[in-house]
């Protein structure tokens, strides 16, 4: 017996001798990466779909055995305010172990940010902000943009409401620097395509009573409302059209793109339009794999309209780092020099001042309470009509 247990300790001992060498040449070191985006308040389903895909990058990364680091997911939610959105990000820059960051979907959060990342050399790349300014404002080299802009957004807008014969619009922008660009570019296309803006009003981002402004525009009676602002203001314009009897059609930007717009109006929101940059998540390159992915997660909520964007950057950010190590200068310095990266919405290429140069727009309308691409649907056939044709 004793001959036997002093075999077995041996055993045991062998055997946990090379269980701790195994622990020891297997241990990756951990490196953090970041996330910022409205994890609660009005656009909070945006932000979380675009968390949950910025941590799905995460997990696969983490299941790649030919990873060479181990990640860790630091989230942060600005609320789409511009004060909370700069603490987050200061808390987040400040945190020299933090390498890269996925960040921002709302404008005036990213711009009022993307000096901070610049004073603490933190290199990032935007996931759903579109003004132009946020990558175009200013010189600096950490700033990058997965995503594409409200430029080409309403130049295809525009070209594409003339081409349904609509003619005259009154404008709904709030006054951030979200819809103060939306207001500035679409105007400047719709001049171009020979469409008449009768009136604009800009509104707080917390207004809640549009009576005065959308009484004024029902008696100037023009074809198209258009609102360029986010989701919940959307809601409540579209709501109070219907209070006043405005039968115009309704056209947001971007900022509506939402499951939470079509379930804050029900039926109200059939028939309204929107556009969107990139392809939608079934057309594009990798979309099969992203969404088998994102399902097999378990993750209680959509991705919505910019969750592919988010995994997209986040993958790029994991796969700087891979290539040049945990370091905020060398990262920012490969990032810049990004061309035909391979990713799920394509290739991303970044001009002299980290923008991508994502084309596509694609054109949306809600149908039997979903946004469907606009050749996929009804009204494209000609099936259904928009209000007023």
């Amino acid at each position: 017996m004793g001959i036997l247990r002093k075999s077995t300790v041996s055993v045991i001992a062998l055997a946990m001798a090379v269980s701790i060498g195994a622990g020891v040449a297997n241990a990756k070191d951990k490196v953090k990466v970041a996330f910022i985006g409205p994890l609660t308040g009005g656009v909070s389903a945006v932000g979380v779909g675009g968390r949950n895909s910025a941590e799905l990058a995460v997990q696969l990364r983490n299941a790649d055995p030919s990873a060479k680091y181990e990640y860790e997911l630091v989230t942060q939610d600005s609320e789409c305010k511009p004060n909370v959105g700069v603490q987050a990000a200061t808390k987040v820059a400040s945190d020299k172990s933090i390498i890269g960051l996925v960040g921002h979907y709302c404008s005036a959060v990213a711009m009022g940010a993307v000096d901070i990342y610049h004073k603490f050399n933190l290199p990032m790349s935007v996931w759903g902000a579109v003004l132009p300014d946020v990558t175009y404002g200013n010189d600096y080299k950490e700033i990058h943009r997965v995503n594409g802009t409200m430029i080409n957004q309403n130049d295809v807008a525009a070209k594409f409401m003339t081409d349904q014969g609509y003619k005259t619009w009154v404008v709904l922008y709030d006054t951030t620097d979200y819809g103060k660009g939306h207001n500035k570019y679409f105007t400047e296309y719709l001049a171009k395509n020979g469409g008449e803006i009768l009136a604009d009003f800009g509104v707080s981002s917390d207004q809640q009573d549009f009576t005065a402004e959308l009484t004024k525009a029902k008696q100037l009676n023009p074809d198209v409302i258009f609102f360029g602002g986010l989701t919940p203001l959307g809601v409540r314009i579209r709501a109070q059209m219907e209070k006043l009897g405005i039968t115009a059609q309704f056209q947001g930007a971007s900022g509506i793109k939402s499951d939470s717009f079509i379930d804050g109006v029900g039926e109200l929101s059939e028939g309204v339009v929107s556009f969107l940059e990139g392809a939608p998540v079934d057309k594009l390159p990798g979309g099969q794999y992203f969404m088998e992915k994102y399902k097999a997660a378990g993750f209680a909520e959509s991705e919505e309209a910019y969750g592919p964007f988010a995994f997209a950057a986040m993958n790029l950010i994991l796969d700087g780092i891979e290539e040049v190590g945990p370091n905020r200068k060398k990262l920012t310095k490969y990032l810049g020099k990004i061309q035909d990266h391979d990713s799920i919405v394509g290739k991303i290429s970044f001009d002299d001042h980290g923008q991508n140069t994502v084309a596509a727009i694609t054109k949306y309308v809600v149908q039997d309470g979903k946004w469907v691409v606009w050749e996929d649907s009804e009204y494209a056939t000609g099936a259904r009509k928009l209000a007023g044709k």
